[in-house]
Formats: C-alpha cells, sequence, structure tokens
C-alpha cells in the first residue's frame, strides 16, 4: 500500500472515530480509548497496541483530524508518558501481554508515568547508578533512591533502571523494569523547587518487588533499553517546547508581555526582542526538519540539537522578560496550587514563574553538556572524552 493510500485510509479512520465520538460530547477516555482501539494513537505500532503498523509520517494525518474535531493533543499535554514510556514499552516489553495493559491506560490518559533514572550519585553519569535488582524466583528485588522523579507522586508505573551485576563494567550491569509505583516498599517524598512547585520527588525503593514479565529487554541490556527512552525524550522535549505555529511558545510569552506595558519599552529591548524572535523561528523551523526525519528513522542523537537550543533560548526568553520587568519582576509569591497544576509542573503561572521554571529546562532531560557530548560523538564523529572507569567492574570504581 503506497503513502497516498496509507494516507487516505488513515483520514477515513480519524473522521470515523470522529463521528462515533465525538471528543466536544463524550468522555475524554472514551474518545482517546476510540482512537487507541481504531489504530490512532501511535499509527506506527503494530496492530492491537494503538498502531496500524504504518509509516510515522502519516500520525500527522491522524493528528490533525482529531485535534481539528475538539480533540487533544496528548505528547503536548503528557510528554513522559506519550513520548518516552509508550515507545520503550512497544519495542522492548516482553509479550504482547504486558504491552497491552500498560499502552491501553496510558493512552487514554487514566495512568501516569515517572521516570526513575537519577540517583544522589548518579545523574549525569547514570550508568553509574547503585539501586540494586536481585532476582528471587519469579521476581526482583529492588532496594535504592531515585532523585529529581518528575511527578512521581502523581504515577501509577515508573520507568527504572537497576543495577543486576556489579561485577561487569557499569554500562554492562543495568537492567530495565516498570515499576508499580503504588506497591509496597515505594516511598515518594516531595521535593519543593524555588518556583513553590514539588513537581520533583526523590523516591526511596526498599525491597520492592518487581514480577519478572515487567522487565523491558533483556538481563543486563538495560542500557540500551534506557537510550530508547533517552533519545525519545530529547525530541519529546524538543517538541514539547517548540511548535509548529510561528511566534508560540515562548517567544509568544515576551511579546504578549511587551505589547502589554508600552511604558517600559525601549529601543535596546526592542532589538533584543526581535533577535529572539529570529532564534525562536529558526528554532521552530529546525524543530520541524528533526520531526520530519524522525518520522522515517525514529528519535536518533540529532534529537540533542533540538534539545539544547530550546532549553537555552527558553532560559534567554523568560531573562528577557525579567529585563523588560526591571525591579517589578521580584513581585512574585508561590504559584497557588489549588489554582491549577502547579504540582505537575506546568508554566502557566506569572511570567516570574516560568522565568523561575525555565532554569532546569538545561538540566532536565539531558544537561546540555551531556548532549553537546552526544552530538560531538555521536553526530559529528569527535573522539570520546578520556574515561579513566574504562571496562573496570562497577563494584571497583571509586565512589562519592
Amino acid at each position: 500500500m503506497g503513502a497516498t493510500a496509507d494516507s487516505d485510509r488513515v483520514a477515513a479512520l480519524a473522521r470515523q472515530v470522529v463521528a462515533d465520538h465525538d471528543p466536544k460530547t463524550v468522555p475524554l477516555t472514551e474518545f482517546l480509548g476510540a482512537c487507541y482501539d481504531a489504530g490512532l494513537t501511535w499509527v506506527h505500532f503494530p496492530k492491537g497496541l494503538g498502531g496500524l503498523g504504518l509509516s510515522r509520517s502519516v500520525q500527522a494525518v491522524a493528528d490533525g483530524i482529531l485535534q481539528a474535531a475538539g480533540g487533544p493533543f496528548p505528547l503536548g499535554l503528557l510528554p513522559m508518558e506519550f513520548g518516552m514510556a509508550a515507545p520503550t514499552v512497544c519495542e522492548h516489553a516482553q509479550s504482547d501481554e504486558v504491552k497491552r495493559k500498560l499502552l491501553r491506560g496510558l493512552a487514554i490518559m487514566t495512568d501516569l508515568w515517572c521516570q526513575l533514572f537519577s540517583e544522589p550519585g548518579a545523574g549525569s553519569d547514570l550508568a553509574g547508578l547503585a539501586t540494586s535488582a536481585v532476582r528471587d524466583g519469579d521476581d526482583w528485588v529492588v532496594n535504592g533512591q531515585k532523585v529529581w522523579t518528575s511527578n512521581a507522586h502523581l504515577a501509577r508505573w515508573g520507568m527504572l533502571v537497576a543495577r543486576t551485576d556489579p561485577n561487569v563494567p557499569k554500562h554492562k550491569g543495568l537492567t530495565y523494569f516498570v515499576v508499580d509505583m503504588h506497591g509496597p516498599g515505594v516511598d515518594i517524598r516531595p521535593l519543593r523547587q524555588m518556583t513553590g512547585q514539588a513537581e520533583f520527588n526523590e523516591v526511596y525503593l526498599t525491597d520492592v518487588r518487581i514480577p519478572d514479565t515487567y522487565r523491558l529487554g533483556p538481563v543486563g541490556d538495560g542500557w540500551r533499553v534506557a537510550m530508547t527512552t533517552l533519545m525519545n525524550e530529547r525530541t519529546t522535549i524538543g517538541i514539547h517546547f517548540s511548535s509548529s505555529r510561528r511566534g508560540s511558545g515562548a517567544i509568544a510569552d515576551a511579546v504578549s508581555l511587551w505589547a502589554s506595558r508600552p511604558d517600559l519599552h525601549t529601543p535596546v529591548l526592542r532589538d533584543r526582542l526581535s533577535q529572539l524572535w529570529l532564534r525562536a523561528e529558526a528554532q521552530r523551523l529546525t524543530a520541524e526538519r528533526a520531526r520530519v526525519a524522525a518520522t522515517v528513522a525514529g528519535p536518533g542523537p540529532t534529537s540533542s540539537i533540538a534539545k539544547v537550543v530550546v532549553a537555552e533560548l527558553n532560559q534567554t526568553i523568560y531573562q528577557w522578560c525579567m529585563d523588560l520587568l526591571g525591579p517589578e519582576g521580584i513581585f512574585y509569591s508561590s504559584y497557588d496550587m489549588k489554582r491549577g497544576h502547579g504540582d505537575r509542573g506546568e508554566a502557566r503561572g506569572p511570567v516570574q514563574q516560568r522565568f523561575l521554571r525555565s532554569r532546569a529546562n538545561t538540566i532536565e532531560g539531558g544537561t546540555s553538556e551531556i548532549n553537546r557530548n552526544v552530538l560531538g560523538e555521536r553526530v559529528l564523529g569527535l573522539p570520546g572524552d578520556l574515561r579513566a572507569d574504562m571496562g573496570m567492574p562497577w563494584k571497583e570504581i571509586p565512589r562519592g
């Protein structure tokens, strides 16, 4: 079947879903469930798992029709779930039974997810993590601590990387699991941020039992599985903070603020805003090119370009907003959590909140320094950094 025929088929299915389950009148879960059953949630996934086994490129056809009818843009609402968890589960879960159980709840947005990667002693050096998983019959027993876990307090499932063999080099002794965040032994403690929100958490895992059926990928192959998540994460962040619509996103906040405060205008600030608008437009076009490329080969190391650029551009834009406001910029009290979605980290409060929140953009999803290493080594082919622990068993590497 050719590309045109695939597009026509997807368009017909999307129109049928809208006709039978109008998103303006039916519950959201019913509409999203119908999209999943029709194979429109991720058209490149296999049939029966929210997809049709088609090219990624026709996803835009489905999305355009469903969103024009009033449906949500799930990747924009839940980037962790749709952009990171779903592709990892689909590619690496051991059975279709597990895939169906995990993907459907994710697709209808009843099951939220979190990412249990970073630890107090293993942030940018993720492969150095110490959380252990020991086989016990048909289960794995996990002990350790994770930190900076976004939305762990809201999540039903967590993507977990743990060490299953301390006697081999650090990248080779890791295994990837899906953990029940409501299960015994999972202790979630909020970390209050300078915005007043608590979207991040530290998570303590004490004798947490995970069935082997919830292992993703082979034992000891957790690093490769984690790369699936991380490549998708960087692509997702680039999409989440970019837009296919000119002048939207962070730059829209800056332009709106400028228009509302003519009393604060200066030629220098006007010139800086013009330069930021041009940079935002260049970023939008670059992200669009990356999206098109991903429809052919899927996310790859070039996704780090969008991650680095959009993170640093967001910070620069919101710094400009603070410069425009001048002394007014310090008049900010913590965002009222009862008014909105503060604990999911949305930056829709005052512009001061968005400025403070943007400080995390160059850290989350891989620091800018790490992403530049990825680009240098995996895209430009430059020699990697010297690593003193290369080839050493993890247990022999000095820690702390």
